[in-house]
Order: C-alpha cells, then sequence, then structure tokens
C-alpha cells in the first residue's frame, strides 16, 4: 500500500509525463506513456501503450492511473520516470516488484496547451470558421466553436473528408461528378461531402443522399434549400431498389446494416464507381453461416464467432472487388476507443480485375460460408 501512496502522490496537476520502460521479460507491450489531460474539466490521464508498431490509448482517471501504473512496475516493467514541474522521479523496480524511488529536483516547463485533449487541430473543416449545416446539425455554435458532446462527430467528419482528399487525383475535373451516398440518415457526411467538394474545391458535381425516413429526407431537404445547394438532393429509398442513375462517380456507405453494405457495393460494381467508400454495420449474415469442425471450439465463443464473422465479412466484401478491378484497402475509419465498428473499406477503379475467384472459393468452403455479395456480383 505504501509503494501506491507514493505512486499516487505525483498523479496532479503538477505531473507532466510518466515514462514505464526496460520491459522484465518480451511481451507484448514495450513502453507506456502516461500523461495528464482535462476531461470535461476534469484531471484524468491519457495512457499510451506501445505493442509492435501499433500505438493504444486509454484514458484513466488519477486513481486508476496510479493503481495501473503501480501494478505494470511491479509486474511488466523494471524502470519508469515520472516529470512533473519540479522534480525527475526514477521508479526502479526489482524482481520481487519492490520500487525504489530517487528524486532528483528539476524545474521543468509545461506546454501551455499540454493538457488540453480537445486542442485545436488542424482540420480539413477548420475549427473557429463557422460551417452552415455544422451549426444547424449541432456540432458547431453560430462563432464556429465545437460543441464539447458532438467532438467526435467533428473528428470522424475530418476524418473521412481526409479519405476523400487521399482520392482527388481518381476523379475527373472536366465533368459533372454524380456521388452517391446510401442510408444518409441525418446528412452529416453527405452535408460534408458536398460543401468540401463545391464549395472549398469548386467540383461541378451532383450529390443524392438516400434514406429510407421519410422524415429525415425532409428534414435535410430542407436544410439544402436553405443552404442553396442547388445539385445537393435527398430521395427516401431503398438501397437495393434504387435505379435513379445509370452511373457514378463515388458511392458511399456509412453504416448500412448487414446486407445493406453488399447491395451498396454491387451497385457501384454496376455503375463503374470509380471511387468506393464504405463503413459497413452489423455483418450478421456469416455469423449465421459460418462453420468449420477444425474451429468448433474456437466458434463456440459467441464474441469470437461475431468479430470473425464481421471481418471475415469485409475480407471477402474486399476480395470480390478486386475481382472486379478495384484496388481495395481496409482502414481504420476512427478510434477503437469510439466504437468497433471502425472499418472503412475504400476501392479505387483500375480495371486491372485480381485473378482470385478461385482463392475466394476456398475461402467460402473452408467457412461453409455463401455471402451475398458473391451472389450479386456473379
Amino acid at each position: 500500500m505504501k509503494q501506491y501512496e507514493a505512486l499516487a502522490s505525483f498523479f496532479n496537476n503538477r505531473c507532466i509525463q510518466m515514462v514505464l520502460s526496460n520491459p522484465k521479460k518480451k511481451g507484448e507491450v514495450s513502453k507506456i506513456r502516461l500523461r495528464p489531460i482535462l476531461l470535461n474539466d476534469k484531471l484524468c490521464f491519457q495512457q499510451t501503450s506501445f505493442i509492435g508498431e501499433k500505438v493504444f490509448h486509454k484514458n484513466m482517471s488519477a486513481q486508476e492511473a496510479a493503481l495501473e501504473v503501480e501494478r505494470a512496475l511491479r509486474e511488466e516493467f523494471k524502470q519508469g520516470q515520472i516529470t512533473t514541474e519540479t522534480e525527475i522521479v526514477t521508479v526502479l523496480s526489482n524482481k520481487y516488484g519492490h520500487l525504489t524511488f530517487r528524486i532528483k529536483a528539476q524545474e521543468t516547463k509545461r506546454d501551455p496547451y499540454a493538457m488540453e485533449h480537445n486542442r485545436k487541430k488542424n482540420y480539413i473543416l477548420e475549427e473557429g470558421v463557422p460551417v452552415p449545416f455544422l451549426i444547424d446539425l449541432g456540432v458547431m455554435s453560430a462563432e464556429g466553436k465545437i460543441i464539447r458532446a458532438k467532438y467526435d462527430k467533428f473528428r470522424q467528419i475530418n476524418r473521412f473528408l481526409e479519405f476523400i482528399e487521399d482520392i482527388l487525383p481518381e476523379l475527373p475535373r472536366d465533368r459533372e461528378l454524380i456521388i452517391l451516398d446510401f442510408g444518409c440518415g441525418k446528412s452529416y457526411l453527405t452535408f460534408a461531402v458536398y460543401y468540401y467538394l463545391q464549395v472549398l474545391k469548386h467540383y461541378d458535381l451532383r450529390v443524392i443522399g438516400l434514406d429510407r425516413k421519410a422524415d429525415v429526407i425532409d428534414n435535410c431537404n430542407r436544410l439544402r434549400v436553405k443552404y442553396g445547394y442547388e445539385k445537393l438532393q435527398f430521395l427516401q429509398g431503398d438501397i437495393a431498389s434504387y435505379e435513379g442513375i445509370d452511373r457514378a462517380d463515388m458511392v458511399i456507405t456509412l453504416h448500412a446494416c448487414d446486407t445493406a453494405t453488399d447491395y451498396a457495393l454491387a451497385k457501384a460494381v454496376k455503375w463503374g464507381a470509380r471511387v468506393i467508400l464504405s463503413v459497413p454495420c452489423c455483418q450478421h449474415e456469416l455469423n449465421k453461416q459460418i462453420k468449420n469442425e477444425l474451429l468448433d471450439s474456437v466458434l463456440s465463443y459467441g464474441i469470437v464467432k461475431e468479430r470473425m464473422a464481421a471481418l471475415l465479412t469485409d475480407a471477402l466484401r474486399a476480395e470480390y472487388l478486386e475481382s472486379r478491378g478495384y484496388r481495395t484497402q481496409l482502414l481504420e475509419f476512427i478510434d477503437m476507443e469510439h466504437t468497433p465498428k471502425n472499418i472503412l473499406i475504400r476501392g479505387i477503379f483500375t480495371g486491372k480485375a485480381a485473378d482470385n475467384i478461385e482463392q475466394i472459393r476456398k475461402i467460402e468452403e473452408f467457412f461453409q460460408a455463401s455471402p451475398t455479395i458473391g451472389k450479386l456480383l456473379e
């Protein structure tokens, strides 16, 4: 208990950072760094764990962080260094987990913005610059300040625009672009795409948002008229039955549920879309199908089967797109700490079809799976 109390005394607003290093044995985590942050004006600590080439973040209260550091030093790391405004503390842990503290007085200047968790970043849609649709959708104040409860939504919108910024060279500038957003919902992203490409980048484009909810569509149409977005329209309809166009340059789906994603991808392929951006949701289909005698014990755990089915579904979707001439990537859309439904499928049409159908068939046979995307594309 004394060791914990000694460590806990450093978890206050004078702390600048803590670093745990020199693992006692080879394992996953090579280093841990903690820094104080303010969440809702309350002092917390953000833990950054380094595992191979990946980095994982977790926010904790001061008490939780102190307990975690004390445990990690006893069990996993030989050394820790704590930097405060007035001293540097070296913590040594022997093989029995006993901690020794060495304190050296030293003044350290703190970055004045270091504890601001939501400090200003270089976003495509900038903080402090009022954007009409973000104000009406409750993300921004009239002065351009991000509403605290909507900050994650603001980051999500900007992250999505970054994916679009990456593929701008794939979009022609000598004609009107047609962009479809299937299952647009409240249309945060639909408005953002139109605003970014038409208002900021001056593309000639027509954007169509499609959703089954009439009240949502009515509200979106009211807003687009208010903003004077003449080439943005919202329609009530279903992904599977929509036949309003015969070509598209970009097809977007955000959290289209289960096989609705497959219908959207198949439509995009049919229309010869240059770009596909899809964030799937609720992949139930393969969860009901997959079987394999070798993996019976593994698949008996519901949560493992659910996640394996979701990953397999998206991997097969990507492979089918590859077979139709798309260069396909599976990318992290937003941090896992916000939602596990964070995989974005990005397909860029190249016309070079992969010779992978036989491999796809072997995978489907191994798992006894028959995904909708395969049936639709056949």
